[in-house]
């Protein structure tokens, strides 16, 4: 850490992101994969969801209701991988040490590229589709745009959680295992 001072925020947050009390839920490198793939379900379904309400049009409201459904479990996949990474994405930049500064830079120029390339198949997308038919860049430009813009928002944490390594095993348990306790 360097030497500026930090905030009741700051300690707050890096006590959140430290609490090991969750490390079951991502302690493996499957459990990060199935985190970071939930997260990705539940999105996606938010997003269809979501897309369904705003086209459909007269449709009841359960398409908000089941967002709103799915949104609990998609705040806990975010706390998971939010814990994975020790809060990586979360915390500000003068509260990590030059190792996580390092792995942050590098999260958001992987995921940086991923986007560039999720919108640029979005753009070939609309055009294609608008060759064929005229109208359906109207109907599906702003849904594609808006699941982009959210794949472009969530696509570091993404990143990060599938990144994120194995903590350390304690020294106490190493000793023993070496000592045949």
């Amino acid at each position: 850490m360097t030497t500026t001072r930090l905030t009741r925020y700051d300690r707050s947050m890096l006590r959140l992101m430290n609490d090991r009390r969750g490390q079951a839920w991502y302690a493996t490198a499957a459990r990060r994969r199935l985190a970071v793939a939930a997260h990705i379900t539940l999105t996606v379904a938010i997003g269809a969801l979501m897309t369904h309400f705003f086209l459909a049009e007269g449709e009841p409201l359960w398409p908000v209701a089941a967002m709103a459904v799915l949104l609990l479990p998609w705040m806990v996949a975010t706390g998971i991988i939010n814990g994975a990474t020790r809060g990586l994405l979360e915390l500000r930049e003068h509260v990590l040490d030059e190792r996580q500064s390092a792995e942050r830079s590098r999260v958001l120029a992987r995921a940086h590229r991923m986007t560039t390339l999720l919108l640029a198949a979005t753009a070939v997308a609309l055009l294609i589709t608008g060759g064929v038919d005229g109208n359906a860049p109207k109907a599906y430009a702003a849904p594609l745009l808006i699941a982009v813009l959210v794949v472009h928002w969530v696509m570091p944490l993404w990143v990060a959680g599938l990144r994120a390594e194995d903590e350390p095993a304690d020294d106490e348990a190493l000793e023993a295992g070496a000592l045949g306790r």
